[in-house]
């Protein structure tokens, strides 16, 4: 039999199923070995809140999409190559996102009567027996019939052979892109070296996948992308939660201080907290705590014993923290909250990204509580951020919240990794004990930073007072005087203030020192804000695109370079939180784009957007 091999230069595939077909597992481990083959690449996981979402239905699909490119890509793309369905369901959700002329491949069984009634179609309606998918190639395989048949040899129940029919999907893709199928044999060995008949039924299911391909006459076609021209040297395939732990791990290692980690489970934070629980080695402490409240205080305890001291969730958590982050701002010590923002408000859409909670980081405490906030933009990016809010808490003395979200946490992307000796030192000083010529400890002494010194207890002769009332200025005593307060409030807030002496200036990401439009983004509108403006920029639009880290306080350049566009443009996954924030902190009329369903925005509806400005 001849076949032809095509190359290709982008592939966007999507696997969609319900959240007990391991859809999630699939993405991962293509992505894994895409990463090994050394191509650029981006994922978007996306998946219901219930752990067994009712099986068959629309709410209860479960999809995880990968885009693998020879060339740079920021964004998994806004439309798919191919689709992976392994119901009627998986087909409905995501039939709009599929390019024309694109690849739908389904499992034949996942279309009988019962899924096609719950997928809500109409009686008698079957879209793989009418010409609803004229315009796709349609790959019909029964696949739930020949995981069976591949497995007949084995001795476990049907149920549990039908676990492997996404091996068996992953093997058919192995084959289709020209793939060795090593790296997920080594994953199973690793996740099941103990279990043989769970081992060796997906390791058959898998090859059973690869041979369907190989030996079938219809498909006569496979495909290639070739290795992504990046800068040279070591790269990983890395999470946004993992960067974020790792980061939190090496300014740990940079600042000679022990990690403790305070944190109650919370979607979708919790890797954090799993992450760091793998490595005692490194004097890492993880304490699981019984709620949000006493993960907070736990981590604040440990600041105020000596250690870089963190705690993390997600919105409704931080709501919970909000007493407690308003005590570490009144005892000025350093700890990084990090939020890892879901859909809201309450309890609201828990596995879905969004950026709503910049407002409540800002704002969202009683009396006058400033903090700094600085956000991550891409999953490699949280390593970087989380080392940088760990340096701006201990050496400024201040709680530091960190903003991710949902989109970023989960989704992954090639990470040329740092070596330890290019990382810079984070430089501490504890007070050792009193000066030549102090008499007495003065815990609210400032220095030029209006930073309060760090004394660990027990250290002779800084024994000082602690606790959430107000203090009098130097001393630290209890001080109930009006005129006190006020000074106090506008001395915490000029410490915030000063940090921007401490960090860089604002950087263009793409485009003319001046023109027409500036898009401003923050957080994971990144990948999509940084496309559409190169497309702009290379058909010759005055568009520029700059990327705030940044976020309170700000660069001090970012006012000025603001009113050199006529417009700026601020795309958010939220109902317009950091364009009021720039309106009001700079009198700039900026404009805002607005997406809050859950999903990222898009490289099309973001070029749609700035054409209306141009």
């Amino acid at each position: 039999m001849t076949r032809k091999e095509e190359l290709l230069k982008d592939v966007v595939i999507k696997f969609a199923g319900d959240s007990g077909d391991g859809m999630q597992l699939t993405g991962s481990q293509f992505t894994n070995n895409t990463a090994l083959l050394g191509m650029d690449l981006a994922t978007f996981p996306d998946f219901p809140a219930e752990i067994r979402a009712p099986q068959g239905t629309l709410p209860g699909v479960s999809g995880y999409q990968l885009r693998f490119s020879s060339h740079p890509v920021f964004t998994p793309g806004d439309a798919c190559d191919v689709l992976v369905a392994m119901n009627a369901a998986a087909l409905k959700v995501n039939l709009t996102a599929i390019k024309k002329g694109g690849k739908i491949i389904v499992n034949t069984d996942g279309f009988d009567a019962k899924n096609l009634r719950l997928a809500s179609y109409a009686e008698g309606e079957n879209p793989l027996e009418n010409d609803s998918l004229s315009n796709y190639e349609v790959i019909k395989m029964d696949v739930t019939k020949m995981t069976r048949e591949a497995l007949k040899e084995f001795t476990m129940g049907t149920k549990e052979k039908d676990r492997a029919k996404n091996m068996f999907v992953l093997g058919f893709l192995y084959w289709m892109y020209n793939r060795d199928m090593d790296s997920t044999i080594q994953f199973l060995k690793d996740k099941f070296g103990k279990k043989d008949d769970i081992l060796n039924s997906n390791i058959a299911a898998l090859q059973a996948g690869y041979n369907y391909g190989d030996t079938t006459e219809t498909f006569t076609t496979t495909y290639k992308v070739e290795k992504a021209k990046m800068q040279p040297g070591v790269y990983r395939s890395i999470m946004g939660n993992q960067a974020l732990a790792y980061g939190l791990i090496a300014a740990s290692e940079k600042s000679g201080l022990p990690l403790f980690l305070g944190s109650y489970p919370i979607t979708p934070a919790s890797d954090i907290l799993h992450d760091l629980s793998k490595f005692k080695h490194f004097g890492v402490k993880t304490f699981q705590a019984e709620d949000e409240i006493a993960a907070i205080t736990s981590a604040i305890g440990a600041s105020y014993g000596g250690s870089l001291a963190v705690t993390t969730s997600s919105g409704p958590g931080i709501a919970l923290k909000t007493e407690a982050m308003g005590l570490a701002v009144m005892l000025e010590i350093p700890l990084v909250i990090v939020n890892i923002q879901r859909g809201g408000p309450s309890t609201g859409l828990p596995t879905k990204t969004e950026q709503s909670d910049l407002l409540q980081a800002y704002y969202g405490r009683n009396g006058e509580c400033p903090m700094p906030v600085i956000a991550s933009s891409t999953p490699s990016d949280c390593f970087d951020v989380a080392f940088e809010a760990a340096r701006l808490a201990v050496q400024h003395m201040t709680p530091v919240i960190l903003l991710s979200d949902g989109y970023i946490a989960n989704g992954a992307e090639p990470w040329k990794f740092p070596q330890s000796a290019d990382l810079p030192e984070i430089h501490i000083t504890f007070k050792k004990g009193l000066a030549e010529g102090e008499e007495k400890y003065l815990p609210y002494k400032r220095d030029e930073k209006l930073v309060r010194p760090w004394a660990i207890p027990g250290t002779a002769g800084l024994e000082h007072r602690i606790g959430g009332l107000e203090k009098q200025d130097v001393t630290g005593n209890v001080s109930y005087d009006a005129e006190n307060h006020q000074h106090m409030v506008k001395i915490r807030q000029a410490k915030v203030d000063e940090i921007a002496n401490y960090i860089p200036q604002q950087e263009l990401d793409a485009g003319p020192e001046k023109g027409k439009i500036l898009v401003l983004g923050w957080g994971s509108t990144y990948g999509a804000i940084k496309t559409a403006v190169a497309d702009l920029l290379e058909q010759g639009h005055a568009v520029a695109h700059a990327h705030l880290r940044y976020l309170r306080p700000f660069p001090k350049n970012l006012g000025s370079m603001l009113r050199n566009y006529e417009t700026v443009l601020v795309p958010e996954i939220n109902n317009g939180q950091l364009v009021r924030i720039i309106r009001d902190e700079f009198f700039v009329d900026a404009k805002g784009y607005h997406k809050i369903k859950g999903t990222p925005i898009t490289r099309g509806e973001l070029l749609e957007e700035i054409s209306k400005y141009l």
